[in-house]
């Protein structure tokens, strides 16, 4: 009998000293006088990441393609992409879309290699990056990739190159014009997403 009433008061005793129940820790300190406040976050908590920009009408270059054209497959059948104007070469064609101005895409043995956004085109990459953006949007979303010397433009100039562009798999490659501005975005598998000269 002594032992269940000792359990009771200290069950009372716990009762009291707790908020009451159904009130929210801010109700708890208005009744205490006491301000609640919400834990620290470590610093790596509140470093912000990049914001992308999504792209005009939702027209986005990915590493697999821009809408039905794809990185390593025939130009579609039916599609807007097609021949336009003369051609270099009978193994090396560009297409073009008049649904993406200021895009053409490099066709070697029947299939697509490579996808340039060249001036004009308001197409962009998921992150936001596309022609006009600076050098600085490129390095902080895209850094570790190496640099070379612009084959035509004195620098600042230069070319900006995903690291892993040496094998079969799709890269990146921006080229950065004289104002430091992106001039061109290409995606698409070496040797042909680094030729400077359409299809050389």
């Amino acid at each position: 009998m002594k032992n269940l009433l000792t359990v009771s008061a200290l069950a009372v005793a716990l009762a009291a000293c707790s908020s009451e129940p159904g009130k929210t820790p801010e109700q708890a300190s208005e009744q205490t006088g006491e301000t609640a406040t919400e834990p620290a976050l470590p610093d790596e908590a509140v470093t912000e990441a990049p914001t992308a920009t999504p792209a005009a009408g939702g027209k986005v270059l990915s590493l697999e393609g821009l809408g039905d054209l794809r990185i390593g497959a025939p130009v579609p059948s039916g599609s807007s992409w097609a021949e336009r104007g003369a051609q270099v070469s009978d193994s090396c064609h560009t297409v073009t879309s008049p649904d993406y101005p200021g895009v053409y895409a490099i066709v070697e043995q029947g299939k697509v290699r490579r996808i340039t956004l060249g001036k004009r085109s308001e197409v962009r990459l998921v992150e936001g990056v596309g022609v006009g953006s600076s050098e600085a949007d490129v390095k902080k979303w895209f850094a570790g990739f190496r640099e070379e010397p612009h084959k035509y433009e004195a620098a600042p100039a230069k070319y900006i190159t995903a690291p892993n562009a040496k094998g079969g798999d799709s890269a990146l490659r921006f080229e950065i014009g004289h104002d430091g501005k992106v001039s061109a975005v290409h995606v698409g598998t070496m040797p042909v997403l680094a030729y400077v000269e359409g299809c050389a």
